[in-house]
């Protein structure tokens, strides 16, 4: 069988622009004019609380796969920062894995979705081991099937990341895919700042404004950040971060402590895809093109796409659901 690859993807001329595809990606509009097709994962979802260890709640939503008389196996997908269960791709992505007869789990991490009041500590990046023991939990539920891993963005981290650890922590997971993932922190934080137009960081920063400001209703007896530290830019907010809410002693050592850059996969044992656009804004291609990858680890570098949009055309239907579909499939016999 021949598998879909980055250089198949072409756009029709208004699309090509990566900041067309990326502002669209995540809008409204995307998703007023996608098919209903696109969100057959919300019917029959059942919303789930798993366990992430040391008392750590995290919530998802579970849909049984009815298309064929048994599960090819269990899809779980990881949103993007300050992304949700709901987020428009994440949707899309389970309505298409459920059509080829996938059960899917969709994870919120901490913080995220409606979920600020579960934990009293704040979500950060660096917060890998939560994920991965809820990953356990949930292989735990859904037993004695095949288990595949895909993440967008900074879930693409994550999922790269979980990858990484599976064999040591049992999981069964058998092939993970990450679209448009963050490899180097601190070079994507220094591309937001000073390479990529001001709206993008204005856009993440809004988001992540909201949803502390969500976390502090939900504890209100925390003093979460100083009103000023909120006013500061994306690299002073999260230097605050590192400083009030984890054990890293600098910026730099918080930002190495989620990387994947370099040599960072060549241990990798569970197969693994990697797909970004060479004309994604927020996260430069160059880092991708230093990864020293094991054979195992597929690195597929599109022209096109822009940060995980990858969209055919103006139905806004993304090439990335029949990309990781047809992945998804090449593993089950």
């Amino acid at each position: 069988m021949t598998l879909p690859k980055g250089k198949d993807f072409l756009p029709p001329a208004p699309l090509r622009s990566g900041h067309i595809q990326t502002m669209l990606s995540s809008s409204g509009v995307r998703r007023m004019l996608l098919p209903k097709a696109a969100q057959t994962v919300l019917q029959g979802s059942e919303p789930m609380m798993v366990d992430g260890g040391d008392g750590v709640r995290l919530t998802g939503a579970y849909t049984a796969q009815k298309t064929h008389p048994r599960s090819r196996g269990l899809a779980v997908l990881f949103h993007g920062w300050e992304g949700s269960v709901d987020s428009t791709y994440v949707l899309q992505t389970g309505s298409r894995l459920l059509g080829d007869g996938w059960d899917v789990f969709r994870l919120n991490f901490r913080d995220h979705g409606d979920s600020h009041h579960l934990n009293e500590a704040l979500f950060h990046s660096c917060r890998i081991d939560e994920v991965v023991h809820a990953l356990g939990d949930i292989a735990q539920r859904f037993p004695n099937r095949p288990m595949a891993l895909a993440g967008f963005s900074l879930g693409g981290n994550f999922a790269l990341r979980a990858a990484m650890q599976a064999p040591a922590a049992g999981l069964p997971l058998s092939y993970a895919l990450a679209v448009c993932p963050i490899i180097d922190p601190g070079e994507g934080l220094f591309s937001l700042e000073g390479q990529a137009p001001w709206f993008y960081q204005a856009y993440f920063m809004h988001k992540w404004r909201r949803s502390l400001q969500a976390k502090q209703a939900a504890f209100p007896h925390q003093q979460y950040f100083e009103l000023a530290e909120l006013k500061q830019n994306l690299r002073g907010l999260t230097a605050s971060l590192v400083a009030r809410h984890t054990n890293f002693a600098s910026l730099e050592a918080y930002l190495d402590g989620y990387s994947v850059a370099g040599r960072a996969l060549a241990d990798m044992h569970v197969p693994c895809t990697i797909l970004t656009a060479r004309d994604d804004p927020v996260i430069p291609v160059a880092a991708f093109e230093k990864l020293d990858l094991p054979a195992n680890v597929e690195l597929d570098i599109s022209p096109y796409g822009g940060h995980c949009g990858f969209i055919r055309g103006w139905n806004m239907t993304s090439f990335t659901d029949d990309y990781i579909a047809a992945r998804f499939n090449a593993i089950v016999p």
